[in-house]
């Protein structure tokens, strides 16, 4: 076949076509270059830290979906655990960027179970706000009671379950907030002292840190933990949210060398909890070994659970009377069934406790009856990381709210659902240095004090719009919460406003 001849105009364009594209091709290696080097100097995103240049298409995907979310089957509220809405209020709030909405609510106002705060006619002006007073733990009954500044703080998390940068980030974040951080099951590391936070030392069912070669408690390592001065209270857990009846699960190939000598076991090997604490199984045990670690210590003491059956709270009532109250706990920790955890049994994780919305009234309720309420102060957990659920939680009966997932998505967490396999993506959940160094200390540190500071200040403005002064002053004549056919109905109908038992006598 005869080929025709190439005009010279022909070759003028063809060249110019070819340099164009080794131009476009030049340029656009030169962008993604530039992109690269940016990604992995700047200090404010882990994803694209840890995952130059691809890591810019989580943002631009988050931005189309404001468009075109009515075209797509997850919604804001439709994912889980925590959907969209909830978990984007919080990075808001850690970025301290602007906190309001246009357009009304995406939240539906008629689902059973959700709460609506009645608001008052006269609402408490600026000018009569007040600072949440502080509630003192221990009070007359620990050597050195505790003063926590703010009723909401950050609920165990595990060095091991967590890496050393999130738990750095953690503890200066707390001490910026004012906020105390608890150290979960895991012992105290360096990196939870490093910031000179306060501090709740947490006695797991294993004792990591405290134990002997039995698993019982072992006095003096206790004693040189509670010679820390940023340790402010013990408390000793029974059970927690996501697993309860199952210890803690650590993989061995999170068992660094720093974790082994914090727990004091094996390096490289797997690291599972008993179901319970070997010297512990009664209820008048638990009351002695609260005493007993008060007394060593000087400090607040009590413990924490996910509630089931409750019949016990009626023993322990009992059994405080027989003993005295200087054998009650300080404080009791009430976790919930929709708890987290890093790796737990799906069939404990599904099927087994009590959400908080059921067991937070049913304690409260208890310990008033019994008139304990003044001496044991209700901290509870579970999946209270907005303004609405704290501040439903503190008209129930709470006397502090503790968040764990609230303050690692404050920390970037995207739910990617990668806890218990040492892959997080963003550095939180894992030991790969590769990955943690995704996660700077200094910036992330801002966004938990960002975070806690910007929760307690709308919980404040929800406590204003009641006419509250303070937080700690709403109760249930303040919230209603939506029935089955989607109407508002008191509280109060469902749980009652009790009197306590002494004052009927």
């Amino acid at each position: 076949m005869e080929t025709l001849p190439l005009t010279k105009f022909t070759v003028e364009v063809m060249a110019f076509i070819a340099i164009l594209f080794v131009v476009v091709v030049g340029v656009s290696i030169l962008v993604v270059c530039y992109m690269y080097i940016v990604d992995v100097r700047q200090r404010s995103h882990t994803i694209r830290r840890n995952y130059p240049v691809i890591g810019r298409f989580r943002y631009f995907f988050e931005h189309l979906g404001e468009f075109f979310r009515q075209y797509f089957f997850a919604l804001d509220r439709e994912e889980l655990p925590f959907n969209r809405a909830q978990r984007s209020w919080v990075y808001r709030a850690a970025k301290n960027i602007d906190g309001t909405v246009a357009f009304g609510s995406t939240r539906p106002l008629n689902q059973p179970g959700d709460v609506i705060f009645l608001n008052g006619l006269f609402p408490t002006l600026s000018e009569d706000h007040v600072k949440p007073k502080h509630v003192v733990i221990g009070e007359g009954y620990a050597e050195k009671p505790f003063s926590a500044k703010s009723f909401f703080n950050v609920s165990g998390m595990s060095y091991g379950a967590l890496g050393a940068p999130a738990v750095r980030a953690l503890s200066f974040g707390a001490a910026k907030a004012g906020i105390w951080l608890n150290t979960g099951e895991g012992g105290l590391s360096k990196f939870h002292l490093e910031g000179n936070c306060d501090l709740v030392f947490q006695i797991g069912t294993a004792k990591y840190g405290v134990q002997d070669s039995q698993g019982r408690l072992n006095q003096d390592k206790l004693l040189k933990i509670a010679a820390h001065d940023q340790v402010k209270m013990f408390e000793i857990k029974l059970s927690q949210g996501a697993k309860p009846g199952k210890g803690g699960m650590l993989p061995g190939k999170k068992v660094t060398a720093e974790i082994a000598r914090t727990r004091d076991i094996p390096e490289g090997q797997d690291s599972n909890s008993p179901n319970g604490h070997v010297d512990i199984r009664s209820l008048d045990d638990l009351l002695t070994m609260v005493h007993r670690i008060r007394t060593l210590t000087g400090k607040p003491t009590g413990f924490k659970l996910v509630l089931g059956s409750a019949g016990w709270l009626d023993e322990m009532a009992s059994l405080i009377e027989q003993k005295g109250l200087e054998y009650a706990p300080d404080f009791i920790t009430l976790d919930s069934a929709d708890g987290g955890t890093g790796a737990a049994p799906q069939s404990l994780m599904d099927y087994m406790g009590l959400p908080i919305d059921a067991s937070l009234p049913k304690v409260a309720d208890k310990l008033t009856q019994y008139n304990l309420k003044p001496r044991i102060k209700l901290i509870v957990s579970g999946k209270l990381v907005n303004p609405g659920k704290v501040a439903w939680a503190l008209a129930m009966g709470a006397d502090y709210v503790v968040s764990a997932r609230g303050f690692l998505f404050s920390l970037g967490c995207i739910q990617a659902l990668q806890c218990n396999k040492n892959t997080c993506p963003t550095g939180i959940t894992t030991h790969d240095e590769d990955l943690q160094q995704g996660l700077d200390v200094e910036n992330k540190s801002e966004r938990v004090m960002h975070y806690a500071k910007n929760l307690t200040k709308e919980v404040g403005v929800i406590a204003h719009s009641c006419g509250a002064d303070d937080p700690r002053m709403l109760n249930r004549d303040h919230v209603q919460i939506i029935n089955e056919t989607g109407m508002p109905e008191p509280v109060t109908d469902l749980y009652p406003n009790i009197i306590a038992r002494s004052q009927t006598n």
